[in-house]
């Protein structure tokens, strides 16, 4: 399931929903990304986050289907929201659903890695001195880039 929305989430509900009808789930993946207070030395004020609607959740869409298709995945949950956001807000919560440990915990790592670099949000930080676009950083995309040379399982 993919969402991008302004509202909160509550990660505890989330999950509960998720994992209340299948069994066959023997272990989560979980991510949540929260803003942070500060970039280097700058103290975040706040940040806010854009995006295409449509586009954003086909291109979410695309990497639950990407996961799915290398791991067996009994379920996946994206959420993402958009607007104005304080350091210690949510932003993200990615949940894989897996019979093990192994295909939860990989699948995680990799939406969250290609969701960073790839997926069509723009985040502007706003700082005491005054704001900016957040680029990705190069170990960001470095983490990302590595899924694309590992074989599909």
């Amino acid at each position: 399931m993919i969402r991008v929305q302004k509202e909160d989430f509550d990660i505890g509900i989330e999950i509960s929903q998720l994992t209340a009808k299948n069994t066959e789930i023997g272990g989560l993946g979980i991510f949540v990304g929260l803003v942070r207070d500060h970039a280097g030395d700058e103290k975040i004020t706040s940040m806010t986050l854009e995006h295409y609607p449509g586009m954003t959740e086909k291109h979410l869409k695309r990497l639950e289907v990407e996961a799915r298709e290398r791991w067996p995945l009994q379920d996946v949950l994206i959420i993402h929201r958009h607007g104005k956001l304080v350091p210690g807000e949510r932003i993200v919560l990615v949940v894989t659903a897996s019979s093990h440990r192994e295909s939860s915990l990989e699948s995680c790592q990799f939406l969250i890695d290609r969701l960073k670099t790839k997926a069509p949000f723009w985040k502007l930080e706003n700082m005491e001195s005054g704001a900016k676009w957040v680029e990705p950083l190069e170990e960001d995309c470095a983490a990302s880039d590595r899924w694309l040379r590992m074989d599909k399982r």
